[in-house]
């Protein structure tokens, strides 16, 4: 696929990495010719100085026959406008553009054909924030994507011991409970002097502690099994409360905002260093949400403020360095669970298995949403894990036997890559908004077994342990021309 990525910041930098990866033509438009000459060295890619809102410098970028565009320049004004561009006078047939303003996401006449003619909407830091909603709700996770309109989950659980399931084998739990819609899809090891290091799952796999465990099951069950993996015993799951927040940046204040929402449920407070900053958090948020002028790795305020009381200890500012060295120091004093937002990947996998229960990159948290522009096929969501080494991949099944490699056939004739696993089916789904409610059925999330045969309309699941893998998934669900 022929891709024009519009910014080489930290956004830009973060897609062209992910899907240069994956052997796509990318071309990187950006005023900063010093950040195109690191990216053209860094990846196989193609830069352009310029400004992407001059038709001059789309063309020679290529725009005549590019199959989408990813503006994500820092202003909002300068994606809208090149989506605009690229439509009128190059008709790329897909446009996405970064926009943080949230006037947009519901108002059709200003995003699309007749407006700026923008087919998604991506803002990061909303992702960003839903994405770390969902971590709160699951507080034993590590990760948590969702699946089939949230109707299914995938989580990641560090296994504790003398938690229920852990040192059994996966044949064991399937026995003991085989009616509950749950499958084990990985797990990832802790070796001396190595990276964690991948174990496929069968029957006779071992859950031991320190494993890093993947696991997709329906929604209703996943706090279950995220408790049975890591809660010692019959130890009640204790639910967050008490949240501090580091930053009172974007993201620090979006969070706020939506916790606030939650009816009293959480008690916030948020630390920032300016004081020009926290007189606008004051005004913007709740009274009941505590803002303090301050420095997070101030070891002081921290004890005045009774971090061995906070739940969970999240450091959301811009710089990598404070986010890791705040969060190292709540944890030491007591915290329970802290999280560090670190943009350097190179960061991030130096944090995993430290005291650093989870390091979040913004990019990641978003970038599944522009990867399923990017696959072929059906394909409904796609979440980057293990800092995008691994892949979820949800695809439907379209098409019957004849057009089909997959429709109408048991999921022991599908020739699926051996690594491949695939997770669990979702059936029922309305294949359109315009379904009447007299034909709606309840869906149905089922953990399929060698003779389970896959249905027209089925969303398939899988995990993928490596991103090379996914160009085989694809090519199998493909329907031939006949089915059109």
């Amino acid at each position: 696929m022929k891709i024009i990525i519009l910014g080489a910041g930290r956004v830009g930098h973060s897609v062209a990495e992910s899907l240069v990866s994956e052997r796509n033509d990318i071309t990187v438009i950006d005023t900063d010719a010093a950040r195109l000459r690191d990216l053209e060295s860094r990846f196989d890619l193609r830069g352009v100085v310029g400004s992407g809102i001059d038709p001059q410098v789309l063309a020679e970028a290529g725009a005549h026959d590019t199959d989408l565009l990813i503006a994500c320049a820092a202003q909002d004004e300068t994606n809208l406008v090149c989506c605009k561009i690229a439509q009128v006078l190059f008709s790329i047939p897909t446009r996405i553009a970064r926009v943080r303003s949230s006037g947009f996401d519901d108002d059709e006449r200003l995003v699309g054909p007749e407006g700026f003619a923008v087919d998604r909407i991506i803002c990061p830091e909303e992702s960003l924030t839903r994405y770390i909603g969902k971590l709160i709700e699951y507080p034993e996770a590590m990760q948590v994507r969702e699946f089939a309109g949230g109707r299914a989950c995938l989580a990641s659980v560090r296994a504790r011991a003398g938690a229920p399931m852990v040192g059994h084998t996966i044949a064991e739990l399937r026995a003991g409970a085989p009616d509950v819609a749950v499958r084990i899809v990985a797990i990832y090891r802790r070796f001396p002097d190595e990276p964690d290091r991948f174990v496929a799952c069968d029957g006779t796999t071992r859950i031991e502690p320190g494993d890093e465990v993947f696991v997709l099951a329906a929604s209703e069950h996943i706090a279950y099994v995220l408790a049975a993996l890591h809660r010692r015993g019959a130890t009640a799951v204790q639910p967050v409360r008490r949240i501090m927040i580091a930053g009172g940046g974007r993201v620090g204040l979006r969070l706020a905002r939506q916790l606030a929402k939650q009816g009293g449920r959480f008690r916030v407070k948020i630390i920032e260093g300016d004081m020009q900053r926290c007189t606008e958090l004051a005004s913007l948020l709740p009274a009941d949400t505590l803002v303090l002028q301050g420095d997070a790795t101030d070891e002081d305020l921290l004890g005045d403020e009774n971090i061995e009381e906070i739940d969970l200890f999240l450091a959301l500012t811009d710089d990598d360095e404070n986010n890791i060295m705040s969060c190292l120091l709540a944890k030491r004093m007591g915290a329970r669970r802290v999280l560090a937002l670190i943009n350097r990947r190179s960061y991030a996998d130096l944090m995993h298995g430290t005291q650093i229960d989870i390091a979040l990159s913004p990019a990641q948290a978003m970038l599944g949403e522009l990867l399923a522009y990017v696959r072929q096929g059906d394909v409904q969501a796609v979440h980057s894990l293990r800092r995008g080494v691994a892949e979820a991949l949800e695809i439907v099944a379209r098409g019957d036997r004849k057009s089909s490699r997959v429709v109408g056939r048991k999921v022991s004739e599908l020739q699926l890559p051996g690594e491949v696993h695939m997770g669990l089916i979702v059936r029922g789904l309305p294949d359109s908004p315009d379904v009447s409610p007299e034909d709606l059925r309840e869906p149905q999330v089922i953990i399929p077994r060698s003779s389970t045969v896959i249905e027209s309309n089925d969303h398939v699941v899988f995990f993928l342990p490596h991103k090379r893998l996914v160009r085989e998934v694809e090519k199998l669900f493909r329907v031939s021309a006949t089915f059109f």
